[in-house]
This record gives structure tokens, C-alpha cells and sequence, in this order.
């Protein structure tokens, strides 16, 4: 069920370099979720790996029916 459910979604996943590897989270969906890895792939599998995990536990519900997100965009800022 939860792979048809996210066959019909698609979740924008940030990805973020860090000094010891990669972190990648979706947005649009409740609750936390994480992946890792020494590559951007490798965070990318890992969280789509969180994400079945995710939705398999909490069900449908878990998956936000509207994301208010439609792009992410990286800027800087002085502070």
C-alpha cells in the first residue's frame, strides 16, 4: 500500500554537505525523517528508505495532502 501511495506523491528531499557527509530530508511530510551518507545518492537512498519506513508505520495520514512547499531555493543571508 504505502508504495502506491508515494508512487502518486513526489516529495521534494533537501540535501545538505556537511564536513563529515550528507543529510537529506523531505519536506511535506509529518514527522521527522532522516537520511546519511558519504554521498548525496547515498543520503537520497537512505532517506527514500525512511520515507516507506514512515509511511508503512503512520499510514497515509503521514504524507501531508497539500504541501505548501512548490520550490526550494538556498540563499544567504548576513546576520
Amino acid at each position: 500500500m504505502w508504495y502506491s501511495l508515494l508512487n502518486m506523491r513526489i516529495l521534494k528531499v533537501v540535501i545538505e554537505k556537511h564536513p563529515d557527509g550528507y543529510v537529506a530530508y523531505p519536506l511535506g511530510l509529518k514527522g521527522v525523517v532522516v537520511g546519511e551518507g558519504d554521498t548525496g545518492e547515498q543520503a537520497l537512498a537512505d532517506c527514500q528508505s525512511a520515507i516507506r519506513f514512515h509511511v508503512e508505520t503512520f499510514g497515509a495520514g503521514a504524507i501531508e495532502s497539500e504541501s505548501p512547499v512548490l520550490e526550494a531555493f538556498i540563499a544567504e543571508a548576513n546576520a
